[in-house]
């Protein structure tokens, strides 16, 4: 089946429609109020480190003060992906699943797969950290130039991993797929013949979320920079969550649509889900 772009749109907008009641709630609670209260916490930290880099700039202790720094708050990091991991996948859930799960059972199928998908999620990091350091282990034993090619050559074949198993989430959260390599293999086969398009659609994805994004923030930023550095520190937050939120939900609706034209599921209307 070749990867039709316009009707996995069509079809991910159809979703957010039908559902956009729940998934405001949903968005709401797992990706908005975890990142502002990240992101409140930590930037606040952040100016005050600033604030006292300022007057005797050292980046060595910047940098030192910059790990400390995520040292002292792993735990809320930890939180907030583990809130959000639960979010993906129940979201998913809520928005593919042909059992028509509440709420309430879409998060618990979340929580049910956040181990197969930490597990699914640490095999890719390690690939693409073996990526990562041959280009560099090459550039510093033979010659910089030998590094730089393969760096060029690693970041393709990072591109065409990430596409090939960007399916990894729905085949976890929709299909049950519990063992992290099976989910793999299964993405791999689902975006056989269409890794370009699919590669594609994403990048546009990914840019339009950028723009977007980056002009809100820009504008917003600047007309709360004129009220002042607190209500600034606070505004900032409150966007930074709302696009954290909006990208997210966007993007599963994409990855839900995306499947479901993968497996030949056929259009369904899915009607609006209450817990």
């Amino acid at each position: 089946m070749k990867f039709d772009m316009g009707a996995a749109w069509n079809e991910a907008v159809r979703l957010l429609a039908a559902n956009r009641q729940v998934l405001l709630i949903v968005a709401g609670v797992f990706f908005f109020l975890p990142y502002v209260a990240f992101t409140l916490v930590f930037s606040n930290e952040m100016t005050a480190l600033e604030a006292a880099q300022a007057s005797n700039p050292d980046p060595k202790a910047m940098g030192q003060a910059m790990i400390g720094l995520y040292g002292q708050f792993w735990w809320l990091l930890l939180i907030m992906v583990v809130l959000q991991t639960i979010g993906v996948l129940g979201l998913l859930a809520l928005l593919s699943d042909r059992t028509r799960p509440t709420v309430g059972e879409a998060l618990a199928i979340g929580l049910k797969m956040l181990l197969p998908y930490f597990g699914a999620q640490l095999l890719m990091s390690c690939l693409y950290g073996l990526l990562l350091l041959v280009p560099i282990a090459v550039g510093v034993g033979v010659s910089v130039a030998a590094g730089a090619l393969l760096g060029i050559v690693a970041l393709v074949a990072f591109i065409y991993l990430f596409t090939k198993f960007l399916m990894v989430p729905p085949v976890i959260a929709i299909e049950r797929v519990v063992n992290p390599l099976a989910a793999m293999g299964r993405s791999w086969r689902l975006t056989k013949g269409n890794s370009i398009r699919l590669f594609l659609f994403v990048f546009l994805l990914f840019v339009a979320v950028v723009v977007v994004g980056g002009v809100l923030g820009m504008v917003i930023g600047l007309a709360l920079a004129l009220a002042g550095p607190e209500v600034a520190l606070v505004g900032n937050a409150l966007v930074s969550g709302l696009v954290n939120a909006a990208f997210y939900t966007v993007f599963l609706a994409v990855l839900a649509a995306v499947h479901r034209q993968l497996t030949g599921a056929a259009p369904e209307t899915v009607s609006e889900t209450f817990s």
